[in-house]
């Protein structure tokens, strides 16, 4: 499907993403160090914005796939890739209900192979680099041995979480029908819940930019209001400040000459 009418293509994109920034603020700010939302069209927030149909379904599948299924999937951006997902279908690219579908069995199937691959290798894996001597990796263990399996849920919002839990769960010996019922569970909020996020920014979006200029007007003349109040509350909280006298501060003559003021 053509991008929004009237609007060049790298124009939309730049600007998705970066409502995609605002919308999303702090689940974002946890996938740093890929580059994958910076207001441009380089990151991978432009690049997937790029693809409708069968295409974008494949590639945000991957990321919400690969994201957990590997022990280092923390240098993966799925959750940036499920929210634009979302903005894809908001923007009518793809279809919303088909993205959610794939993003939630992606996700879910990908937790279950991280499980699976950290119960056969789990150990080997923690004396690599990145992950040996990582203190995500002691702050993900502790939330699993205090919550058992709620933490695979509870897992499944937090960046760094997200990627290892799985397979340290398989380490753990926790039975996997158990870890099974928390990973379906997470997979199905996050994944509906992402991807509606996305899908919010993108059905929005034609409507923000009709009104990004009314927003500023606001914006500026709320300005230069707080800055004429802040101007006259300081020159009121001089004038408080002067010596009682004459201008400038300078008593009267009978007050010098040790004489009260009539």
């Amino acid at each position: 499907m053509d991008d929004l009418p009237g609007l060049p293509p790298a124009y939309v994109d730049q600007r998705v993403a970066v409502s995609v920034i605002l919308a999303s603020g702090p689940s974002l700010a946890g996938t740093g160090g890929f580059g994958v939302l910076d207001g441009t069209t380089g990151g991978v927030s432009g690049w997937l914005l790029h693809f409708h149909g069968p295409t974008a379904y494949a590639l945000v599948g991957f990321f919400a796939f690969a994201e957990a299924a590997l022990m280092v999937g923390f240098f993966i951006p799925g959750e940036t890739a499920v929210v634009i997902g979302g903005v894809l279908a908001g923007l009518g690219r793809v279809n919303l209900g088909v993205m959610m579908a794939v993003v939630v069995v992606c996700a879910i199937a990908g937790d279950s192979v991280g499980f699976e691959l950290g119960a056969r290798a789990g150990p080997l894996l923690l004396e690599r680099r990145p992950l040996r001597g990582n203190a995500g990796i002691d702050r993900s263990l502790a939330l699993l041995e205090r919550y058992g399996g709620p933490a695979v849920f509870l897992g499944r919002f937090v960046a760094f979480a997200r990627a290892v839990i799985p397979g340290l769960a398989g380490m753990s010996g926790l039975r996997y029908r158990v870890f099974l019922f928390y990973n379906a569970l997470g997979g199905l909020v996050w994944g509906v819940g992402y991807t509606l996020l996305g899908y919010l920014v993108g059905v929005s979006f034609e409507h923000i930019l009709s009104t990004i200029g009314l927003w500023s007007v606001a914006v500026v003349a709320g300005v230069v209001v707080v800055a004429v109040a802040v101007r006259l509350f300081l020159k009121r909280r001089a004038r408080r400040r002067q010596p009682y006298g004459r201008p400038g501060g300078e008593l009267g003559a009978s007050a010098v000459e040790g004489h009260p003021r009539p």
